[in-house]
């Protein structure tokens, strides 16, 4: 059976270390690598789509990578209980037309007992900035 530690129930430090690592993932920009976390049925909504299953999730990633270029993830521990971590978060990306954005956002994560994420809400935001305005380089 797959598992990813930590396991839950989550201590702090368990919960900034789950937090930690997935920043890393993201930031990896590895469609593969980051589905590897997730249960085979994990449920996602990120903004106003429904993603069911790893193969969705890689194709979800696969396309936000492709369109979301130079694409740089800071996540922080907002809050966690039992088998949930709330996250906030911001990233920064451009698109085809060197037009720089800042994204911020919130996740509301749910794992099995094997550490893998079953459910993820996110909500998300876009912010237009100016390249000389990045926080992340």
């Amino acid at each position: 059976m797959e598992s990813k530690p930590p396991f839950p129930p989550f201590t702090l430090e368990t919960a900034l270390q789950k937090v930690q690592m997935a920043e890393n993932a993201w930031n990896s920009k590895n469609p593969e690598k980051v589905a590897l976390a997730y249960t085979i049925d994990s449920q996602w909504r990120n903004r106003s789509e429904f993603i069911n299953g790893r193969e969705e999730i890689k194709a979800f990633l696969t396309r936000k990578w492709q369109k979301e270029l130079d694409y740089r993830l800071k996540k922080e521990l907002w809050c966690f209980a039992d088998h949930r971590i709330a996250v906030r978060f911001e990233y920064e990306w451009h698109d085809e037309y060197n037009q720089w954005y800042r994204s911020y956002g919130n996740e509301m994560w749910e794992f099995a007992d094997n550490g893998l994420m079953q459910f993820r809400y996110a909500s998300i935001n876009d912010v237009l900035i100016e390249e000389n305005q990045r926080k992340f380089r």
